[in-house]
């Protein structure tokens, strides 16, 4: 599989002229290029900047030294607030960005000129499967403070989509509690999701000793579903269950939320009694765990 995306990555670079000093025929590499376009007509926080493109801040700042010296980018503080810097493009980077806006065309239209049709519907399916599949790679998971502004973040997302999907809608005060301090270890955990820089999901689990562990707080962004995300968070919430000594793992949710329904039976959950008072639940649902299998010492 490393070998096959090496194969890919090397075929990729070469095609689209990546490995080329002037980028798409322009007196300037691909990174110049790429972070020119990015700024955009409206121009662009450095630090989002940064995020989006996953670029280190020394070496964005030198891709963006260049283009102030070639005059196409000028770095300013915001007017709102003066401790924020942000790049705009001038009038000829603006134009410079037209022009390579107009180079890419031609550059993807020498891509699909040579192939059939057949081949060019193949070549465009397959290129937004592997997109996504990039994405997906390119999301984070790390345990993080229920009180971090990113967890905040998904939890007002989490239980706005609440309300709104909910019958009657959703009061998190009728609702049995995970607070700050049951998801912080020992007592739990929260898991965050990011993307470039930005929360896209989470997921939290309620330890007790000698008990099942409770999974809580499952959300993924609408823009992300369809990725595994919640498959993959719901996998390291029950991995952080089975190392912290439970034997199990609970859920309680509600009719209105298929996906997660159908989420938890392909996981292998299955339906249990009401073992709480959930005033929003109409599923409830149990995994046995097998615990974590012994590191073995290297001799």
């Amino acid at each position: 599989m490393v070998g096959q995306i090496r194969s890919f990555n090397r075929t990729v670079t070469q095609r689209i002229g990546a490995l080329d000093d002037a980028f798409l025929s322009r007196d300037r590499p691909l990174g110049q290029a790429r972070v020119l376009w990015e700024i955009g007509p409206d121009g662009s926080d450095i630090r989002l900047l940064r995020s989006r493109l996953d670029l280190d801040s020394g070496y964005l700042s030198r891709l963006l030294r260049a283009l102030e010296r070639d005059r196409l980018v000028v770095v300013e503080a915001s007017r709102a607030d003066g401790r924020v810097r942000i790049a705009r493009l001038t009038r000829e980077g603006r134009a410079e960005r037209a022009r390579l806006d107009r180079r890419s065309d031609e550059a993807a239209l020498a891509i699909l000129a040579p192939l059939s049709a057949r081949q060019r519907t193949r070549l465009i399916a397959a290129m937004a499967e592997v997109e996504r599949l990039l994405v997906a790679s390119a999301v984070r998971v790390a345990p993080r403070d229920p009180r971090h502004a990113d967890a905040r973040s998904c939890m007002r997302a989490y239980f706005g989509e609440l309300s709104r999907r909910f019958e009657g809608g959703f009061d998190p005060a009728r609702s049995i509690p995970a607070g700050d301090e049951e998801l912080t270890p020992p007592a739990g955990l929260l898991l965050v999701a990011t993307l470039h820089d930005e929360p896209v999901g989470c997921g939290a689990l309620k330890l007790h000793d000698g008990g099942p562990a409770e999974i809580k707080r499952m959300w993924v962004s609408p823009a992300l579903r369809g990725l595994g995300l919640g498959r993959r968070l719901l996998a390291e919430l029950e991995a952080q269950a089975a190392a912290h000594g439970a034997g199990a793992v609970r859920l309680e949710t509600n009719r209105a939320l298929d996906e997660a329904i159908g989420l938890y039976r392909d996981a292998g959950y299955h339906e249990v009694p009401a073992f709480n008072e959930e005033t929003y639940a109409h599923h409830w649902f149990e995994k046995d765990l097998a615990p974590p299998f012994p590191v073995r010492s290297a001799r």
